[in-house]
């Protein structure tokens, strides 16, 4: 028998909204424990989906959706909407190969009204839909659901800014998970919200407004006196001054509360905000006690928990890098760290416990964290800015005009690069390739294994100007990092097997498939470790003495590091025929890194497949060559 009938009995939100208003709170016990048996087995998000089960019932038992359309914003906090919206019964191929994503997704759902892998765009979006609408003359509602983390990005409060000053028809609800429920929301707090929300209050309030306007000095003092009563009572002074209507804090697990109070902001008109307090990891202790544990989790079981590490293993890259830091650190006074709210994820948490003073989280505001590196820059420190690959996109301006414009010495340790697997297309780190290397004064490296990674690290922190390090999520094929701080001369590659006829050209995580395919082909095979500067000398030798050059990246083809290499050839003037194979240009999917590898031709029996291709030479039946793989592999011949 299921431990969830009622919630079995609900595969849409207009099933939801056919039920009895008291039969909500067990509709959430069992929602919050389908959740937990469900991301146990799967992996994913959990702390932060625990903590919306609530908001997500409310907002689909009181607006009519899909017509009225919710952004959820960050898209990890989306599960229990997910839940509700017909894919209860897929929840068991969440993240997984051909399975569903784990953020909206427009093409998944039309109840996923935006995308919303990377932060704080919801109120944008959410306002151009409401724009939209209202030129259409559509009555169709819209909420943008922010959570407190995605409010320290710039965008949010330029969006916040702008839709202040509109008559924008939009409801911002302010997820806020990073405290305990306060003093203030309680029974006072609760009453005080519900009674600024009704009927009652907004009328006459908007009666006295109309009276009050043929007396300008009496409507002044009555708008100071409300902000100053409401400022003692409730922190919205903020809110109020950007041109929003505050509601709140409210109790973000009252479900009941939540659905009167949603009841009520569903009538007005103008832009709100009704600020929630939720507990992240709420109603399952492990994840109450630890939500940075069960952030992002894999599988576990619901009972025990997330087991403790078993033996120890290689370091990832993520580690080697979190390590070297604290190394350089204590060998250069001048070394500080800066992340954007990715302290865990990009290995920075053993620094900033021991070099406090000289580590800086910034919040998500990437744009923010590259240009504070340039100032620090520019008085004599070394910045280190720990991004992931995908985050770092929304900062290119600055780092083209704050820091390599002006040739400043900023080291970017570049997480996450290439695919990236279960997170899927929204974290994919497959452009910062041919993003960066355009960029002049900036030097640009991607190791082989750990122990290069290290090596790396030290290269970039010893350049004058700009550098980055690319490197991919999770371990390589697990060298031992020594504990030097050395660095590798820059623009130089190293051949690590000589062959004939055919040259593999690796740049980054590749090599030891490309060494398994180069022994099958008796190729050389070339770690090339710079992307920008090349190591034009040897390209030129190489292109020389072989038949045939093939370039292997963990990357989209277009404008990456084969693209490099062809126009290089082309400069001077050589003709060698040269494979490049990589990504193709479409958005990669979400699924296991290696899966994702091989079918896109960049394993070993892949590349042996597209190089024997190429040449014409791989036996197929009756004798014939076999075709050129097909582009949708990755493969490009120039």
């Amino acid at each position: 028998m299921s431990g969830t009938p009622r919630l079995d009995s609900i595969d849409w939100p207009a099933d939801l909204r056919r039920c009895r208003a008291s039969e909500l709170e067990q509709i959430a016990l069992e929602l919050r424990q389908f959740l937990i048996d469900t991301v146990a087995r799967t992996g994913g998000h959990l702390a932060a989906n625990l903590g919306t089960v609530e908001l997500a019932i409310a907002l689909h038992y009181v607006f009519d959706t899909p017509r009225d359309r919710i952004v959820w914003d960050v898209g990890h906090q989306a599960y229990a909407h997910k839940i509700l919206t017909g894919r209860r019964n897929a929840m068991a191929t969440l993240r997984q190969y051909d399975g569903i994503a784990g953020f909206p997704k427009r093409d998944e759902s039309e109840y996923d009204a935006f995308g919303t892998g990377h932060s704080s765009t919801s109120i944008s979006a959410a306002a151009g839909m409401a724009l939209a609408a209202a030129r259409a003359g559509s009555k169709h509602r819209h909420v943008a659901v922010i959570g407190d983390g995605a409010m320290t990005a710039g965008m949010a409060f330029e969006a916040l800014n702008h839709v202040g000053e509109l008559d924008c028809d939009l409801l911002v609800i302010l997820n806020d998970n990073e405290m305990s429920i306060s003093p203030n929301v309680g029974a006072m707090s609760q009453y005080l919200a519900r009674l600024l929300s009704g009927r009652l209050y907004c009328s006459v309030r908007e009666g006295s407004k109309k009276m009050l306007d043929y007396v300008p000095p009496v409507r002044a003092l009555a708008q100071r006196a409300e902000e100053h009563v409401k400022g003692m009572i409730m922190p919205g002074t903020l809110f109020e001054e950007l041109g929003f209507r505050y509601f709140g804090p409210v109790d973000g697990h009252d479900v009941d509360g939540l659905v009167a109070m949603l009841s009520n902001l569903r009538d007005l008109h103008g832009p709100r905000l009704l600020h929630i307090v939720t507990r992240k990891g709420h109603g399952y202790a492990p994840a109450e006690d630890d939500p940075c544990r069960y952030h992002g989790v894999g599988q576990f079981s619901p009972d025990a928990g997330i087991p403790a590490a078993a033996q120890p293993k290689p370091p990832t890259y993520t580690e080697v890098f979190g390590n070297w830091l604290c190394d350089q650190a204590r060998a250069d006074a001048r070394l500080v760290g800066i992340t954007p709210a990715m302290r865990e994820g990009s290995g920075l948490v053993r620094f900033s416990e021991e070099f406090p003073d000289r580590y800086f989280d910034v919040g998500i505001a990437e744009q923010h964290a590259v240009t504070l590196a340039a100032g620090m820059a520019c008085e004599g420190l070394h910045p280190v800015v720990a991004i992931y690959s995908t985050f770092l996109q929304r900062a290119l301006d600055q780092v083209i005009h704050d820091v390599a414009l002006q040739n400043l010495p900023v080291l970017f340790a570049i997480d996450r690069a290439g695919i990236v697997g279960p997170d899927g297309p929204t974290h994919a780190g497959v452009f910062d390739i041919s993003l960066l290397r355009t960029v002049p004064n900036l030097v640009l490296m991607a190791p082989a294994d750990e122990s290069e990674c290290r090596q790396m690290l030290s290269t970039g922190f010893a350049c004058a100007g700009p550098a980055a390090v690319r490197y991919p999520r999770g371990g390589g094929p697990g060298t031992t990092p020594g504990t030097g701080l050395d660095p590798l001369p820059i623009g130089k590659a190293a051949v690590a097997r000589s062959g004939r006829r055919i040259a593999l050209l690796n740049f980054g995580p590749l090599l030891q498939a490309a060494l398994e395919a180069g022994e099958a082909l008796d190729a050389t095979v070339v770690n090339m470790r710079f992307i920008k500067p090349l190591d034009t000398e040897l390209l030129e030798r190489l292109a020389r003495t072989h038949e045939r050059l093939v370039t292997l990246e963990d990357h989209a083809l277009a404008g990456g590091a084969g693209s490099a290499v062809l126009e290089t050839l082309a400069a001077h003037g050589l003709a060698t025929p040269c494979l490049t194979l990589g990504l193709p240009d479409h958005f990669t999917p979400h699924g296991p890194r290696k899966r994702l590898l091989s079918d896109y031709g960049l394993d070993a029996q892949g590349i042996l497949r597209a190089i024997r291709g190429a040449a014409g030479t791989e036996d197929r039946p009756g004798g014939e060559a076999a075709p050129a793989p097909p582009r949708s592999r990755g493969g490009s011949q120039g």
